[in-house]
């Protein structure tokens, strides 16, 4: 029974995501009202309440008993991940690039079951990329397999970061000394402005890591694509303790393997302790 409820789920939140992108991809070029949240780059606008109001509504209608976790009506106060079904949504990842027209931004719907990830699916329909996984079943874009990329060596890497995080001040110069270590040992970084998509281009094998922690990062940036990246091969830790990433507390090294990634959680610790050492 388990089994047929997880496939109700996969197939409603594939129908949503999809509608969803509709309005997104044919908003994106058009007037939008924007507000400010914590600062002038963590922006919200009518659509990405819309949005998620539209997948809520409908999720109710369907299953009334289950419980949710989004950016809009959740906010900063996080609530406590039970056994239930949890949708966790985030309605436009990247809205400072969707303000922009900037193609790097998508739709992101995961469900948990008994505190699991068991369905994962982030969608950028403007470049038509639908990143899908169902626990134990793989990974896959647009239904074709992905997997993870198979180097281990960081000097080959190439290592996505926020540098948009220098703009608050609690962040700067912890921000500053991470780029700096990260790009003394990776082949190169780069910096997208999107949390769950960068996370798939790890599972995708375009980019072997991806460091992500800071002001507006929260559970539904990282939820889904924590799952496309493990089915698809990788791995996802805490950034703080090095251990398997607890959703809940959303600071995250997403990365191809074991390998790169306990190399990078080195390298992101150390730079923190030269910050917290030049300032006592």
């Amino acid at each position: 029974m388990a089994k047929i409820n997880e496939d109700l789920y996969y197939d409603l939140a594939m129908e949503l995501v999809r509608d969803a992108g509709k309005v997104l991809r044919e908003s994106i070029n058009g007037r939008k009202t924007i507000t400010e949240k914590l600062s002038n780059w963590d922006l919200v606008t009518e659509y990405d309440q819309k949005i998620e109001d539209t997948i809520i509504g409908r999720v109710k209608k369907e299953y009334p008993n289950h419980k949710f976790i989004a950016e809009e009506s959740t906010g900063k106060n996080l609530p406590e991940l039970t056994d239930d079904p949890t949708w966790i949504i985030d309605p436009i990842d990247g809205t400072l690039n969707y303000v922009h027209s900037f193609p790097h931004t998508c739709v992101v719907i995961g469900i948990a079951v008994k505190k699991e990830m068991v369905i994962g699916i982030v969608y950028n329909p403007i470049l038509e990329q639908l990143f899908t996984a169902r626990k134990g079943q793989g990974a896959f874009l647009n239904g074709t397999p992905i997997k993870t990329s198979k180097i281990e060596d960081l000097s080959k890497a190439l290592v996505c970061l926020e540098v948009g995080f220098m703009k608050a001040e609690s962040m700067r110069e912890l921000t500053i000394e991470r780029v700096k270590a990260v790009l003394k040992e990776a082949q190169g970084i780069r910096t997208l402005g999107v949390a769950a998509l960068t996370l798939c281009y790890v599972a995708l094998g375009i980019v072997e890591a991806y460091h992500i922690e800071g002001p507006g990062i929260s559970t539904w940036d990282i939820a889904a694509a924590s799952l496309i990246i493990t089915e698809a091969g990788g791995v996802v830790l805490d950034r703080k303790t090095g251990e398997r990433i607890n959703i809940m507390k959303p600071r995250a090294i997403g990365a191809c393997n074991a390998k790169i990634a306990t190399d990078l959680f080195h390298i992101i610790r150390e730079a923190d302790s030269k910050v917290i050492e030049n300032n006592k």
